[in-house]
């Protein structure tokens, strides 16, 4: 099925709001606590993605077939460049969600692609994104390139979670004026 990457627009927000809450009830049983999980909202993560689009707060793209919003990624700036391990690095890739259904599709690749491009054009050159240790799709960012960079541990649901960081030198970027 054809996708496209494009610009993230404040009328994404909810869209992007429901692949976020999807995703992590898909992604994380299991790893994250069940009540934190059902406890997701949509309304609640659409207030908040509308804040960071509209605010200009990051780069964020999204994948979309036939009018509807399957993926997205945002990232920028290093949000904690004190953390013993990050050095050397000056982006991050802070999100990337892909529908279950539309995982293995190349969305993923293609949405870092453009962050990468538009972080570059900032004069980014190294990025690093934080995984919870757990999460399967670990793989993915092996796939970019990315190394494993640093850990910490993290509180979700009452519960504290491993969470690991991989970094990647960013790649010439394709398709960046899409």
């Amino acid at each position: 099925m054809e996708f496209r990457v494009r610009v993230a627009h404040a009328g994404d927000a909810e869209a992007i709001a429901r692949v976020q809450v999807q995703s992590w009830r898909s992604t994380y049983t299991g790893i994250v606590p069940a009540a934190y999980l059902r406890a997701l909202d949509v309304l609640e993560r659409t207030k908040g993605w509308m804040t960071v689009i509209e605010g200009g707060q990051a780069a964020m793209f999204v994948a979309e077939s036939a009018g509807e919003v399957f993926g997205f990624c945002c990232g920028g700036g290093l949000r904690d460049a004190q953390l013993g391990g990050t050095e050397g690095y000056d982006g991050e890739l802070y999100a990337i969600y892909v529908l279950a259904a539309r995982q293995e599709s190349g969305a993923g690749r293609r949405l870092t692609e453009r962050l990468e491009g538009a972080l570059r054009g900032q004069g980014v050159q190294r990025i690093l994104t934080w995984v919870l240790k757990d999460n399967p799709a670990v793989g993915f960012y092996r796939r970019v390139g990315a190394v494993w960079v640093a850990e910490k541990t993290i509180e979700i649901g009452g519960e504290m979670l491993v969470e690991v960081a991989y970094g990647w030198p960013i790649r010439n970027a394709t398709n960046v004026a899409e």
